[in-house]
């Protein structure tokens, strides 16, 4: 198959597999979606979606979540990892949102960005997810595949999403991303597949023999 054969095959494979695209991470606007995806960071959806119930019981807003002492946060989001950056930066872009935004979420790259804690894959989530804005994160997941599938020469998470999104129409780019991670996530894990296992990498690359080596 050529390059654009291949995107084709997997926008309707994926588009056959997961017709509908929930996103992962539970929350109930904005703010609850940012603050699951910082937390997220080097931190899987599920044990996110244990601890949130408990976090947002205590304060859903960046009004309440501002009031809150950091060691406070800290000692419920513990299990997500990396406690200690993470309260301290939930607290802090609370306080900016409340003081500079009164209290709502920007939709806005550079404003999500500039904000503690909020890189530009975390930026990308929410535009697409809570706003409706296309965008394409790239993650771990995706930026594994597009390798595996000869999207991408695997340089870089920046290299990726650009090809990606040169790749595939933008207005599949918000579902595409989350179809993609699906797919990663139950059938072409990191030690699941080597790029010869499962559906796609042997319809996509029937003659390949050796397993491939995904560049970081």
């Amino acid at each position: 198959m050529t390059k654009s054969e291949r995107c084709a095959w997997i926008e309707r494979r994926l588009e056959e597999l997961y017709p509908e695209t929930p996103i992962p991470l539970d929350h109930h606007d904005p703010y609850t979606l940012l603050i699951a995806v910082l937390l997220s960071a080097q931190c899987t959806d599920s044990r996110v979606n244990q601890v949130t119930p408990e976090l947002f019981a205590l304060a859903d807003t960046p009004e309440r979540m501002a009031l809150v002492p950091v060691d406070e946060i800290r000692a419920i989001i513990r299990p997500c990892g990396l406690s200690p950056r993470k309260s301290a930066a939930i607290s802090e872009l609370s306080r900016i949102l409340t003081e500079q935004y009164e209290g709502r979420v920007p939709a806005d790259f550079a404003a999500l960005e500039a904000l503690p804690g909020v890189g530009h894959k975390t930026a990308s989530v929410v535009m697409s997810q809570a706003f409706g804005v296309p965008a394409f994160p790239v993650d771990t997941h995706i930026h594994r595949l597009a390798q595996r599938w000869e999207l991408t020469n695997g340089r870089s998470v920046e290299q990726t999403e650009k090809d990606l999104k040169r790749l595939f129409h933008r207005d599949t780019w918000n579902t595409l991303h989350l179809r993609i991670i699906y797919y990663g996530r139950e059938h072409c894990t990191a030690r699941g597949c080597d790029g010869t296992i499962c559906e796609f990498c042997r319809t996509l690359f029937p003659k390949r023999k050796k397993p491939v080596v995904t560049k970081k």
